[in-house]
């Protein structure tokens, strides 16, 4: 199975990469838009400012090439973000795969949340094994509103969507590849889709 990681300058790449061979898959790290598409699965990663991040991927044309891959693709944080129709990040206009937008957290809370926190109502094969309320490893400042593409929550000042889907994209805000042995089973289901 061949499994790409896009390699756009804007990606904690070589933590997903170690992760996968972990699992024991080999991963290639790519923004060739040729590679990319003839990948099985793809992942999405991103760490960063949404605005600098969205011009990395249209410099590389992969603004226009990610919303129409085919196989399963998993955005990761900042590519999860990117995904979805907007964000407040710099007035940012996303891929639009999600129709939902990214908030900026209120200053009610600590922000950026960093850490542990539980993911709720998991409603996909992406968590399978995983108990609700197992927790994952957040760092963000930004989340995306509950919507009809919801399928995990986390709860942290308000309930937002710690992980959605569509047809064959699926986005979660934590990070698996840090996220202990739950985290590591959910990618490993992601690459067993």
């Amino acid at each position: 199975m061949k499994v790409v990681i896009i390699d756009y300058g804007a990606g904690n790449t070589k933590s997903v990469q170690f992760a996968c061979n972990r699992l024991g898959f080999e991963p290639l790290l790519s923004k060739d838009p040729e590679v990319i598409t003839a990948a099985d699965k793809v992942i999405f990663p991103g760490v960063g400012q949404a605005r600098n991040a969205m011009n990395m991927l249209k410099t590389s044309g992969l603004d226009n090439l990610i919303p129409q891959l085919k196989q399963p693709v998993l955005g990761i944080c900042l590519g999860m973000q990117l995904l979805c129709r907007s964000t407040e990040e710099g007035n940012t206009k996303g891929l639009g795969v999600f129709n939902v937008e990214v908030k900026r957290f209120s200053n009610t809370v600590k922000v950026p949340q960093m850490g542990w926190n539980t993911i709720l109502n998991l409603e996909s094969n992406l968590f399978e094994g995983i108990k609700n309320e197992a927790y994952m490893y957040l760092v963000h400042s930004y989340y995306a509103e509950l919507c009809e593409h919801t399928i995990a929550q986390t709860d942290y000042d308000l309930k937002y969507s710690s992980a959605l889907r569509k047809d064959n994209f699926y986005g979660v805000q934590f990070h698996p590849e840090k996220s202990s042995t739950e985290g590591a089973q959910i990618l490993k289901n992601f690459l067993k889709l």
